[in-house]
């Protein structure tokens, strides 16, 4: 029962992935079996008030496959939000490195379908801890299915697989309480940390500003590892692959994702949905780093340590085609939570390396589907199924969906012609690179991983000034929640070989004092291994900031898709509104208008303005921008709104643009904010203040100037404002 597709020169459409979809409207019920159902209000019973009957097949299996609905959940990564989408490479450039023909072709459109995750939280979680992000894409190509299984940073916790069921037992909640919930900031967690310096570099990433990005639609995405390409010629480059989003890339404060986590749970998953639902469709561009094979040693850092990244300025980023995301899922259950990826998922023309902790991961991927999707069967999940036809000797097993014809399940056979046959590889078959190999069995670290500590300072010392002051914020809020002294101690030690101001100011906000680590540093190593051999490798590399890796430094400017808060009232001045919203829709913003209550405000010419949230169900957190239009009677109604006030001065501890228009400057002045702007009356559009007149006709395009600068983080040093 080959799968059909609609192809033009075996170039496989994105509607190739809707089949399998029921549709309900207008048909009659029936069961499972398509039995016509007359009714399903009432369970078979031996008189109107007697025993349910056990031969009431219909109760029993909907009763039975509702309790069976929830499979088990992903062990991490079980938070995700997921759309369709598809792929499109610029040129033919790569086709000296890769025969990949999606990678390769110009004229072709691969459909794909993208998964965002958290990493620590259970399914139920919210969208906005602290944590990782997943960036998983399976692209549905007529090679076979191809999955780029990654994160949104590009180095990971551990350098071995062996070591993976260690760190997650130790972040996820503690197992005598199962206590705290997607988050890291407990004493399991640091005491691995703390014991494990391999850990250091992701732990800089996790403590920074990318650890809780304001979209999944403005993050980074990175494969991780280094893999290989390989070019018809059958010769072997090293890549790095890269996702970098078109809107840029950033990030919410994190007393804001605090608060984001109670006012909506589902912040990222409804934005995504959203964005998509309206037409303003996510777009990442998908880079490439590539290393010759011959210079896989001529760095300071090894290739395939996962912890390590190659820094763009030693080898530049080329972007080679662009991931657009163009439809939401139609049923959540069925494509998201079942999809099923898995780095072993490989087309001709990409391999691996021997990476340790991909290697392990080539195994792990497999097992964990075996476990939640009931068996060997998860490819013929529609979600999951490729679009290249599917032929082999593989039978049966838990829900199998492909009916086998022929006599024949074995190979070599005569009786069905020796079919399927194996492919050449001149004709399309894969065939793993041939690497040579020569060495002894051993259960060992290359020296050449021990470099824990020259990467961190890199990152670190690549960060603004504000990004700095979050890292330490976060050590400080992370380590506040562990209640062992030695664990706080043992981290602090670790700092103070990344950065001594760094440690210093950590140490400052828990109250201990900077110690030098205690000897050994590294616990990680056999039982029979001399210590010695496994401390830290001093390395001074000659590249000492990399400004590629400062989301300051990213693109500025594109206020598409950005939440604008509209603070009204009845007799608010509609021209005010309108002019501004315009102005704001023009260049893709999103506007909301919020008043005291639901429904409607009226304008001062008694017209109704439709109401999106009443201050009761929206907060300032789930916007990036606010803007209080003119309106004498509309101002005065807020300045007796302390919710109103409120919006005021949560925006501005958040370092979002704030503009206001004739009379709105007056709720300004009594809220907090006011005492900041006493102290600096001058540069307040410096400080993304737009307090223009009624009579300003270059108030829009200023906020529109401020809201594209995403955050002013110079309030900061301003004082916390109580809100």
């Amino acid at each position: 029962m080959t799968k059909k597709h609609n192809s033009e020169n075996g170039n496989p459409k994105q509607d190739d992935l809707k089949v399998n979809m029921e549709d309900g409207s207008g048909q009659a019920m029936t069961t499972n079996q398509g039995l016509k159902i007359n009714d399903d209000n009432n369970s078979l019973k031996a008189g109107d008030r007697g025993a349910t009957l056990l031969e009431d097949f219909i109760l029993r299996e909907k009763i039975t496959h509702f309790d069976h609905e929830r499979i088990p959940e992903r062990i991490v990564h079980a938070r995700g939000s997921g759309a369709h989408g598809v792929f499109k490479v610029y040129d033919d450039s790569l086709k000296k490195y890769t025969k990949a023909k999606f990678l390769t072709d110009p004229s072709r459109e691969t459909p794909l379908f993208t998964r965002f995750s958290t990493v620590a939280g259970f399914r139920g979680s919210a969208d906005v801890p602290r944590d990782v992000r997943g960036f998983a894409v399976k692209f549905y190509t007529e090679e076979g299915n191809y999955d780029l299984v990654g994160n949104n940073m590009p180095v990971f916790f551990i350098q071995d697989a062996i070591k993976f069921p260690d760190l997650i037992h130790a972040v996820k909640p503690e197992p005598h309480n199962e206590i705290p919930q997607a988050a890291s900031a407990h004493n399991t967690f640091w005491d691995f940390v703390s014991l494990s310096p391999e850990t250091m570099h992701n732990i800089m990433w996790l403590m920074s500003d990318r650890a809780i990005p304001r979209s999944l639609r403005m993050m980074e995405g990175f494969g991780i590892h280094t893999f290989r390409l390989i070019n018809e010629e059958g010769k072997s480059h090293f890549v790095k692959f890269h996702w970098k989003p078109l809107l840029g890339i950033h990030s919410v404060v994190w007393d804001e994702a605090l608060k984001i986590n109670g006012q909506d749970p589902d912040f990222h998953r409804r934005d995504l949905h959203e964005a998509i639902d309206s037409g303003a469709f996510p777009e990442w561009e998908l880079g490439v780093q590539i290393v010759p094979e011959e210079d896989e040693h001529k760095f300071d850092f090894d290739l395939l340590d996962p912890t390590k990244l190659i820094p763009e300025e030693i080898v530049p980023v080329k972007l080679i085609g662009k991931m657009t995301l163009n439809r939401n899922p139609e049923n959540f259950f069925a494509e998201t939570e079942q999809v099923a990826f898995h780095p072993g998922h490989l087309v001709p023309g990409i391999d691996f390396t021997n990476d340790p902790l991909l290697q392990g991961r080539l195994f792990s991927y497999t097992d964990t589907q075996l476990s939640r999707l009931g068996g060997p069967n998860f490819h013929e999940i529609p979600i999951n199924r490729p679009i290249a036809p599917m032929h082999n000797n593989q039978r049966d097993g838990i829900a199998r969906m492909e009916i086998n014809k022929g006599k024949t399940s074995y190979h070599p056979n005569s009786m069905s012609d020796g079919y399927p046959e194996q492919t050449k590889v001149s004709d399309g078959g894969f065939a793993t690179y041939q690497e040579r190999i020569d060495a002894n069995k051993v259960r060992a670290r290359s020296k050449s991983f021990m470099d824990f500590f020259s990467q961190p300072a890199l990152f670190y010392n690549s960060l603004s000034e504000p990004e700095q002051t979050h890292v330490v914020d976060a050590f400080c809020f992370e380590l506040g929640k562990v209640n062992i002294t030695e664990i706080r101690q043992r981290t602090v030690g670790l700092l103070t070989q990344i950065d001594g101001g760094l440690a210093k100011k950590v140490a400052d906000g828990l109250g201990l004092e900077v110690k030098e680590p205690e000897h050994p540093i590294n616990h990680q190593f056999g039982a029979d291994a001399n210590p010695e051999d496994y401390q830290p490798t001093k390395v001074n590399p000659e590249l000492k900031s990399s400004p590629a890796l400062s989301m300051a430094n990213t693109i500025k400017g594109n206020i598409a898709t950005r939440q604008i808060a509209f603070l009204t009232a009845d007799g608010v001045d509609g021209n005010s509104v309108s002019t501004m919203k315009a102005a704001l829709e023009a260049q893709g913003a999103m506007v909301k208008i919020i008043a005291p209550k639901s429904e409607f405000v009226k304008d001062s010419e008694g017209k109704n303005i439709k109401v999106d949230h009443s201050f009761l169900t929206f907060s300032s957190v789930l916007v990036d921008a606010i803007y209080i239009p003119s309106g004498d009677k509309s101002i005065e109604t807020l300045k007796q709104t302390p919710k109103a006030i409120h919006f005021i001065d949560e925006a501005y501890l958040h370092c979002k643009a704030i503009a206001t228009a004739g009379k709105g400057k007056e709720l300004i002045e009594i809220s907090y904010v006011n005492n900041y702007l006493k102290k600096n009356p001058e540069n307040l559009e410096d400080m993304g203040l737009v307090l223009g007149s009624d009579s300003d006709k270059n108030i829009s395009e200023k906020f529109i100037t401020a809201i594209g600068n995403h955050r002013f983080f110079e309030r900061e040093k301003q004082g916390k404002i109580p809100a």
